[in-house]
């Protein structure tokens, strides 16, 4: 496709990586300025890190905060780790991304752990999102090359019981995202990398439980994942918020007999980032600017704060009060039957309001062990015809050694 450098690339790419896994009929206009009385979708730089990297976790509907600790952990819930049963392991997955509007998108991600003791273990990852090639032109429509723009992320992850039921990890990781090269636009400012760090933490708590004549498992999750400064592509006048997410969740195994078991589990999500707010606007509708350009805020909050009260100020910023802010909370719900650790049948269900996205779609996915390999694959249903995430699929590849 062919982009031109004369509007600022913030503008161009946010929205469209963005807005376009969310509901194909998003506004970009309107969602930018913040005037559409009811649809305020929140955007972010660097989306890629909340989407779900693992066939596991995105064929149960993207549920993952409390669900049984894996090699894929760090992405869900960092605290987890400490209690995974195998001394090492790595994870490879890699998913093509918005198929139907293109063919040179994918996510990929690796991760891997390592056992300290008992009680602890060392965890990496590496994701990669490649947003495929892309034309660049000037206004007059000239050809100024190809560029492929990627966005990649390390980290890593420490975890470590408490207590034999409960469990807190803390992850770092460096984010580096390449949106257009050094090329500079017809406004005279130059774009760069954005380059950012963030940090997560959970809490993990998992005990076996009976209820009736059957066994079964009972875990909760909480997690804050993506805590970082702001990321720039040009000057430092022009930040973005990158993707903090707030994560809460259980889940519960119930062990039918020696081979059989079946997981339900439960997230709730909420990314803690402000809200866009109600603009003033001039009576012709035009967006209100003072003296020096900026823009006033009507209903609402200012959304330029700074980490910490953007944060936790967003729990409480939207213009619509209380119920808009419910309506930001994103749920999913996902089901794991399990015969004999070796074969794993998932499906699950993710809801997001419509005034915030409107990502609606059913889940599902299969999973074979043998010995310590495993393989799982998921796929992705939407709700609505022709949306971008539809035939969105994930290919999951790991290997366990025991102790």
């Amino acid at each position: 496709m062919k982009i031109s450098v004369s509007h600022s690339f913030k503008a161009l790419f946010l929205p469209l990586v963005c807005l376009l896994t969310y509901e194909a009929t998003a506004q970009n206009s309107t969602i930018i300025s913040g005037q559409d009385p009811n649809r305020r979708v929140i955007t972010t730089a660097v989306p890629f890190l909340n989407f779900a990297p693992d066939s596991r976790h995105s064929a149960m509907g993207d549920v993952g905060v409390a669900t049984s600790p894996d090699a894929n952990s760090a992405h869900w819930n960092a605290g987890k780790l400490a209690f995974i049963k195998d001394d090492m392991g790595f994870s490879l997955s890699y998913s093509p991304w918005l198929g139907r509007l293109v063919n040179d998108m994918s996510v990929s991600y690796l991760t891997g752990y390592k056992k300290i003791d008992e009680n602890s273990a060392f965890g990496f990852d590496l994701r990669y999102f490649n947003m495929g090639d892309i034309q660049l032109t000037d206004q007059r429509g000239e050809e100024l090359g190809e560029f492929n723009p990627r966005d990649i992320a390390i980290g890593g992850t420490y975890s470590r019981r408490l207590s034999e039921n409960l469990g807190l990890g803390i992850s770092a990781r460096f984010i580096h995202s390449n949106l257009s090269g050094n090329i500079s636009s017809s406004g005279g400012s130059e774009s760069r990398p954005g380059v950012t760090v963030g940090t997560d933490v959970g809490l993990f708590y998992t005990k076996d439980v009976l209820a009736g004549s059957k066994e079964g498992v009972w875990s909760w999750g909480v997690s804050i994942t993506n805590i970082g400064p702001k990321l720039t592509y040009n000057s430092a006048e022009d930040l973005d918020y990158i993707p903090t997410n707030f994560r809460i969740g259980t889940a519960y195994q119930i062990k039918m007999d020696e081979f059989n078991s079946i997981t339900f589990a439960l997230d709730f999500n909420k990314l803690m980032v402000p809200t866009p707010p109600i603009y003033r606007t001039n009576e012709d509708g035009t967006l209100f600017r003072d003296s020096n350009g900026n823009l006033e805020v009507s209903e609402g909050k200012d959304p330029n704060r700074p980490l910490i009260a953007g944060m936790f100020g967003s729990f409480a910023d939207a213009p619509g009060g209380f119920s808009e802010e419910m309506q930001e909370m994103m749920i999913s719900f996902g089901v794991e039957y399990l015969y004999n650790e070796k074969l794993a049948l998932r499906t699950g269900y993710f809801h997001e309001n419509i005034n915030k996205g409107g990502r609606r779609y059913f889940t599902m996915g299969v999973g074979f062990n043998y010995k310590s390999l495993g393989f799982d694959f998921s796929y992705l249903v939407p709700q609505v015809q022709n949306h971008p995430l539809a035939e969105t699929l994930r290919l999951s590849l790991a290997y366990n050694i025991s102790k």
